[in-house]
């Protein structure tokens, strides 16, 4: 009987390991994810990727080892977590998520420390081929980015130019420098167009705190952004909870609001 189950768990097995699909992602048109969203596959992606920040997105987790083992342990990887506006400027702020990896079709900014080059991720993973984006809002402007699951025309849209990739600078597509976001790439779109300057600023991992551990202690306090605006004048708890979701400034301390 013993020897019955053991047969049966091992075919069992095999049978699963044969239905695994194989998936390789193209990084320039996109893939048909449909038919495999939801389900383990073995996939395979190569990307190309030059010195200096990158935008990415794909429709699986990849954790911190293994996009080490695939971009070197030098890398540097972002996330958007608020942004601030004033007349024709906004400033996006990004805060370093080396350790957590990335998560299936989250945007994420990507800081490649070598040569050009075509560097190939290959696990097994679970696709999803649900859409996901960040948006952000100080009252004033709206900015969302999102990951490009297939290739996408780029007008009215702000992306990284390869020709200037050094300060992850964001520029906006128009007519002269008519182009697009190929699948696996990231866009910020603004609610008021493209008619404004983005810049980035660049927060590291232990640099922010909860606002409920800033909430709690009962003070009021005045708020104010990273680059100095004073938005609120001795806010109570309450008011501290209810603030937009974004980084501010407060009794001396950089604090997250999400």
């Amino acid at each position: 009987m013993k020897k019955f189950y053991l047969i049966a768990v091992m075919t069992l097995m095999a049978l699963t390991v044969s239905a695994q699909q194989k998936l390789t992602l193209s990084t320039y048109a996109g893939s048909n994810l449909e038919k495999v969203d939801g389900q383990e596959c073995k996939v395979t992606v190569n990307r190309y990727l030059f010195h200096g920040w990158n935008t990415i997105s794909l429709p699986f987790d990849v954790n911190e080892s293994e996009l080490s083992e695939a971009l070197g342990g030098d890398f540097r990887l972002e996330r958007l977590v608020g942004i601030e506006s004033a007349g024709n400027n906004v400033v996006l702020n990004f805060q370093d998520c080396k350790t957590s990896g990335i998560e299936a079709n989250k945007p994420y900014i990507l800081y490649f420390n070598g040569e050009n080059a075509n560097c190939r991720i290959a696990k097994t993973a679970i696709i999803s081929n649900e859409a996901s984006s960040l948006s952000f809002s100080d009252g004033n402007e709206v900015v969302t980015m999102a990951g490009a699951q297939k290739q996408t025309d780029g007008q009215g849209y702000y992306g990284i130019l390869v020709k200037d990739n050094s300060e992850a600078k964001f520029t906006a597509v128009t007519n002269e420098n008519k182009g697009g976001f190929y699948a696996t790439r990231c866009y910020v779109k603004l609610a008021s167009g493209n008619g404004k300057t983005i810049s980035t600023n660049h927060l590291a991992a232990g640099e922010t705190t909860g606002i409920a551990a800033v909430a709690k202690t009962g003070k009021l306090m005045d708020v104010y952004t990273i680059s100095g605006q004073k938005v609120a004048s001795k806010a109570n708890a309450s008011q501290l909870r209810s603030l937009k979701p974004g980084v501010y400034v407060i009794n001396g301390q950089k604090v997250i609001v999400k």
